[in-house]
């Protein structure tokens, strides 16, 4: 296999997975999944050149994992021993910024600051943030990632509006387009978005840009005592939300995440110390002029204070843009804290107290320590869970993404199922639903060829 891999991108651009040098590359950032032992790691160039890698491992009977940045969280880019992996990291080409259209046209190993900034030059923003913005594009449609800013401008799927693709036979498609819209036939693009490299491989995206939006103010409310908590917070949500004020954050983080996160950017806000292990509500207001979001954050202000906030604090500019930072970046300070796994887990907004109330209950039967932020504004929970023996933590976890299915959940918001929830999918999603995934992705890849462990068993 490695002359034909060589044929198709270059001996130099081909190793041995076992060498040292690559071992970086053989996992993402799944604390629970353990790093894979491919045959060769390769770099493609271009979309011709993944054709023939893909076609090259399919002769040799070898599976194919794609990897972009390595930033996942589900062990999606994580290769089964064997496997060819596939890195995008020659593939980080912007191929064009439109600002008539607005969009962009990019190769899928772009990070997604290059992009922002690339689109910053013509007045616009990409505005996907999901934590850890050195991802790649293409990770991100793998995904379907989403972020803090999700709350106002949705997931990636929201800004894809279409897609060249490398099917497992070698097959080149195209979906979609430079279209606004568009309702003709099945929507391949949105098959693609989130099927995390097991129905084909992406080689170019288009993107939708929006408009920078340059006025900003953020205010962080503490909720204390028998009407505080994440009930309160919950309720607060609702009404920012429902009275139209259009957040581009809405964050829930439970006090030990306040000061995980604090400390790990070093960051005083000055809270009172007794309002630090509060339940927070951090909120973001942006818009194109002062004066507008001026006046929303007066009425968000006596809106959290009328519903029970402690106290309602106007963050200074340079602290508001330092904890809305740090609080993207939860992962690695509650992973530096010592944390066993991450937990993504979805529920509808109004359910969202009610499950971290069953989640730490859980956490409590089995002994585990649970703690939890989240994306408050679409019910996106992020759970840290600190429980070192491996049975217990099995547990903890299977009964967390159980209470969160009886709410009317899903295993996975934004981080994806990858390796490490595909067999929590398998024993909690519908059955229905699970066996037509299981036959679209048998359509399109009958013999296994792309990421067979992932995401469906």
């Amino acid at each position: 296999m490695f002359q034909a891999l060589a044929d198709a991108v270059g001996a130099e651009h081909v190793i041995a997975g076992d060498d040292p040098s690559v071992a970086d590359l053989c996992a993402d950032e799944a604390l629970g999944v353990p790093a894979g032992k491919p045959a060769y790691v390769v770099w493609p160039a271009d979309r011709d050149e993944v054709v023939a890698v893909v076609r090259a491992a399919r002769a040799a009977g070898a599976s194919v994992t794609a990897r972009g940045a390595g930033t996942g969280l589900s062990g999606a880019a994580t290769p089964d021993d064997g496997a060819v992996l596939l890195s995008f990291a020659r593939m980080g080409r912007i191929l064009e910024i439109d600002p008539v259209d607005a969009v962009a046209v990019v190769q899928p190993g772009v990070s997604l600051e290059d992009l922002d900034a690339a689109a910053g030059e013509h007045g616009l923003t990409y505005p996907v943030h999901p934590g850890e913005q050195t991802a790649s594009l293409g990770g991100t449609v793998a995904t379907n990632a989403g972020g803090m800013r999700a709350v106002r401008y949705g997931v990636t799927r929201a800004h894809v509006l279409g897609l060249e693709a490398v099917l497992a036979d070698g097959t080149v498609v195209r979906t979609g387009g430079r279209l606004a819209k568009i309702s003709s036939g099945y929507d391949l693009t949105q098959l693609l978005i989130g099927s995390e490299g097991t129905l084909a491989l992406v080689t170019e995206v288009i993107v939708r840009l929006h408009p920078h939006l340059p006025a900003r103010r953020t205010v962080l409310a503490p909720f204390t005592g028998a009407a505080g908590g994440a009930d309160a917070v919950t309720a607060a949500v609702g009404r920012i939300v429902g009275a139209g004020l259009a957040p581009s954050v809405c964050e829930y983080l439970d006090g030990p995440t306040m000061r995980a996160v604090c400390a790990a950017a070093d960051l005083t806000l000055g809270l009172p110390e007794d309002l630090v292990d509060a339940d927070h509500l951090l909120v973001e207001l942006a818009g194109r002029r002062a004066e507008r979001v001026d006046e929303d954050a007066e009425e968000l202000a006596d809106t959290l204070s009328a519903l029970g906030a402690a106290e309602v604090f106007d963050l200074p500019a340079g602290s508001a843009r330092r904890l809305v930072e740090a609080r993207e970046k939860a992962f690695w300070a509650v992973k530096a804290a010592g944390a066993d796994e991450i937990v993504d887990l979805v529920v509808p907004r109004s359910a969202m107290a009610a499950f971290l109330g069953r989640a730490r209950a859980v956490g409590d039967a089995h002994g585990s320590r649970v703690l939890g932020c989240g994306h408050a504004g679409d019910g996106n929970v992020h759970l840290a869970v600190f429980q070192p023996d491996p049975e217990q933590l099995a547990a903890t976890l299977h009964g967390v993404f159980a209470a969160g299915i009886a709410l009317g959940g899903a295993v996975s918001g934004e981080h994806g199922v990858g390796r490490a929830k595909a067999h929590h999918l398998a024993e909690l999603g519908d059955p229905g639903a699970l066996d037509v995934l299981r036959r679209v992705r048998a359509a399109l890849d009958p013999e296994g060829t792309l990421n067979p462990g992932c995401s469906l068993r």
